[in-house]
């Protein structure tokens, strides 16, 4: 599933990252790579999400958001 699909309050692992580019390597650079936890803030209708990853929170629009999968942490 995607990053828009995930639950507020939720932690996932990044399975992939479909995009190319500079929009990629900005993301790697902030630390979001394939196997990094992440953990949903908040999650708007408009498509724009909220999440914490490595102590930083980071907002992306619903495009990059449809980019990103993720699976589920299994604790």
């Amino acid at each position: 599933m995607s990053v828009r699909n995930g639950i507020i309050g939720s932690v996932y692992v990044v399975e992939s990252l479909q995009m190319k580019g500079s929009t990629l390597r900005r993301l790697e650079a902030l630390g979001l790579n394939v196997g990094t936890k992440i953990t949903i803030l908040n999650n708007k209708k408009s498509g724009t999400v909220i999440f914490m990853v490595r102590g930083t929170r980071l907002a992306i629009g619903a495009k990059i958001a449809d980019s990103i999968l993720i699976r589920e942490d299994k604790v």
